[in-house]
């Protein structure tokens, strides 16, 4: 039975590494426990009180007022080096003055603009060429300009220095305290005029004091407003937000290493929190307070914009494209014309959120529960849902397949459905796009390199032969991007296969063109007839019309599709201008302009698109592909020898039409006797069978099929 902690006070407990699995926490003061390496799943955590105990945030508070003593000593050297321009103008007093107050105006300017950490960059090269100077001038006996350049190097470091410490000062006070950020700001910067003020007025006089007190100010206020910004997100001073947040998340409520899957931690309180290596699968943080203030470690927690999200439920327009937010708890949120481009939602709760106009292309998506989601307007290319992503209910009256870029050729976005005047019905939907679950799309782009593409889909194979890889597919989109389709077994990872997949590709794509050639001559020779096919398919689309099983595709113009053996039937092939050719039983052809043409009406079809250019091409691959195969090396003879005859009759000025279809009916009389006795002659007679038909077809044999014996 779950353990109920509801109401209590567990301040500084520690529950590291037990097991909490479902037990109830809701109301209960947390702040200061441990729960590093626990186990709860599906725990509640509602309205929780979680972050620092009293005595540790009064402590805290006490450091950053002394670094804003620490930060009105450094303005004090600084406002006196200053102070210096009040003297006589003629004497060197005035020039230390001076540059001291240029030097400091820029490294102000820059850090408000830029950010510290560039300002105090510049601040340090200012300090080593004031340095430079004075040991130059010093060993040439100018022993006073001496001194003044190494005064005026140490100034702008103090002036550097107390910007920096009262901004961490403040960051840290209003990161501890929920009281008013004017009565920190105050407090803090109070005691640093008073400091700064102070020191020279004792030693030195009015005017120093004067000079000093109005630099404790001025970067008083420069500090404040970098400390605030920094905690708001703003990336130019993001360390100063992260060195405050994990500095005071020391004593705080830990979830370090805990697993909170299915946890419920709505209207928590939880600054300071620490989250760090957490499993947040599912977690609920809608209304929780404070979020953007824990400390977040890899977990999506680092992003503001996703904490909104989580708390609010409000995310339309906002844009999280290529981010890891696989596990988020986003069930209701208003996500509109919110873009989650190439973004891993992997196992995500999107139960009843809106995704109206959403662009979820190449998002990740397995295993998330999109019950009851609105997908209305939402643009869906090369999306990864697989069997495993619950559909149930979703609302949605049509889908775009392609997203629309700026200067595309291009502009239909392929709606679903075709007529825009129709919408989906109640459950169409997910009729339309259940196809997809079982193939894995492998999305290529920027410098697309066959070679590569080949050796990692045959390791990928190898590596993985429970998921029954068999490519379905090839799509040409543009002049740089490339689709490779491929079949999986129902129960296979499809998320881990892409990952593993791309893995070794982008390794490949960076090794020497020797190191590829030799990898590929000691491999069999399927890897040099992938690559043949994926040259052959980005010069000349035209090649490969015809798909295998392809649960769903989208063809662009000029685009095409490829079966997984070059051959085989067609089936529920979605899409515009799509055209399959070969094969027996084909059907359900949905979209505009498709054509569906069975083996024994090619001829015309065939004449048209290939050239005598083509069909020698296809014979010499079909050759390669046959040099490759397994098969006893007589037969692997005979048919090379024929295929070759052929390969020379039809490259002729007038092709021998004749002599290569005797040649060609021979290779298919001998392949078919082979696919019955060998695994692999059945395996090369069932790629090579629709090559022989299509060539075949091109020479003129009417009855192609009984030529070869199909």
């Amino acid at each position: 039975m779950p353990q109920d902690f509801s109401r209590q006070n567990l301040r500084g407990r520690s529950f590291k590494g037990q097991d909490l699995t479902g037990a109830n926490f809701s109301g209960a003061d947390i702040r200061g426990t441990d729960f590093c390496g626990a186990q709860l799943r599906g725990a509640n955590f509602s309205h929780v009180q979680a972050g620092l105990q009293y005595k540790w945030i009064i402590g805290l508070i006490l450091i950053s007022w002394l670094m804003s003593g620490i930060s009105g000593f450094f303005s004090a050297y600084a406002g006196y080096s200053i102070s210096f321009i009040f003297y006589n103008p003629y004497s060197y007093d005035f020039y230390t003055g001076f540059f001291s107050l240029i030097l400091l105006t820029v490294f102000w300017l820059i850090t408000f603009y830029r950010g510290i950490l560039i300002g105090l960059g510049t601040a340090t090269f200012a300090f080593a060429g004031s340095v430079s100077l004075a040991v130059g001038f010093f060993f040439t006996g100018d022993r006073d300009t001496a001194f003044i350049g190494a005064f005026i190097g140490t100034a702008v470091v103090a002036g550097a220095l107390s910007i920096i410490v009262i901004a961490v000062a403040f960051s840290l006070a209003l990161t501890v305290t929920n009281i008013t950020k004017a009565s920190i700001i105050t407090i803090a910067g109070v005691i640093s005029v008073i400091v700064a003020g102070v020191l020279p007025l004792i030693s030195v006089g009015i005017i120093a004091a004067t000079s000093a007190t109005i630099v404790a100010i001025a970067g008083a206020l420069l500090s404040s407003y970098i400390g605030w910004r920094a905690l708001k997100g703003d990336k130019k001073d993001a360390w100063v937000r992260s060195f405050t947040i994990a500095f005071a998340a020391q004593m705080c409520t830990s979830f370090r290493d805990a697993d909170l899957t299915d946890t419920n931690l709505t209207n928590a309180s939880l600054k300071n929190t620490d989250f760090r290596n957490a499993t947040l699968t599912r977690t609920l943080f809608q209304k929780a307070k404070l979020l953007n203030n824990v400390r977040p470690g890899k977990t999506y927690l680092y992003d503001p914009k996703v904490c909104e999200v989580l708390v609010s439920g409000q995310g339309q327009e906002k844009k999280f494209d290529r981010q890891n937010l696989r596990g988020v708890n986003f069930k209701e949120a208003n996500l509109q014309d919110t873009s989650f481009i190439g973004t891993d939602l992997s196992e995500a709760n999107l139960q009843d959120a809106d995704l109206s106009r959403a662009k979820l292309v190449q998002t990740q998506l397995d295993g998330t529960d999109l019950t009851g989601t609105t997908l209305t307007g939402a643009t869906i290319e090369d999306w990864g849902i697989t069997n495993h992503t619950k559909l149930h209910g979703v609302k949605c009256e049509y889908v775009f397949m392609r997203l629309i870029q700026k200067n595309d050729l291009d502009p239909n976005p392929q709606r679903k459905p075709d007529n825009w005047e129709e919408v989906f019905g109640n459950g169409e939907f997910g009729d339309f796009i259940k196809p997809i679950f079982d193939t894995l799309d492998l999305y290529h782009s920027q410098g697309i390199d066959p070679r590569a593409i080949a050796i990692s889909f045959k390791r990928l194979a190898e590596n993985n032969p429970e998921a029954d890889l068999r490519i379905v597919g090839m799509e040409v989109r543009g002049e740089d991007k490339f689709l490779l389709r491929a079949k999986t077994a129902i129960a296979a990872d499809k998320s881990q296969l892409s990952a593993e997949y791309f893995a070794t590709y982008n390794q490949l794509k960076a090794v020497a063109e020797q190191e590829i050639k030799a990898l590929i001559a000691e491999k069999d020779g399927r890897i040099a007839d992938l690559q043949n096919m994926v040259v052959t398919a980005l010069q000349r689309p035209s090649f490969y019309s015809n798909v295998e099983q392809v649960g769903f595709m989208t063809n662009n113009p000029g685009g095409f599709s490829v079966g997984g053996s070059v051959g085989g039937n067609v089936n529920n092939v979605q899409g515009d201008n799509n055209r399959a050719v070969q094969g027996d039983n084909n059907q359900a052809v949905l979209g505009d302009g498709n054509q569906v043409t069975q083996y024994n009406q090619v001829g015309a079809d065939i004449k048209e698109s290939l050239t005598k250019e083509d069909i020698v091409k296809l014979l010499a691959e079909l050759e390669t592909l046959i040099q490759g195969a397994e098969l006893p090396s007589r037969t692997k003879e005979e048919v090379i020898e024929d295929l070759s005859a052929a390969k020379k009759a039809t490259d002729k000025e007038e092709p021998n039409k004749q002599r290569a279809l005797e040649r060609l009916g021979t290779v298919a009389e001998t392949l078919e006797k082979t696919s019955k006795g060998v695994e692999a002659g059945h395996k090369i007679w069932t790629t090579a069978k629709p090559i022989l038909v299509k060539v075949a077809t091109w020479l003129g044999a009417a009855a192609s099929s009984n030529l070869l014996g199909l």
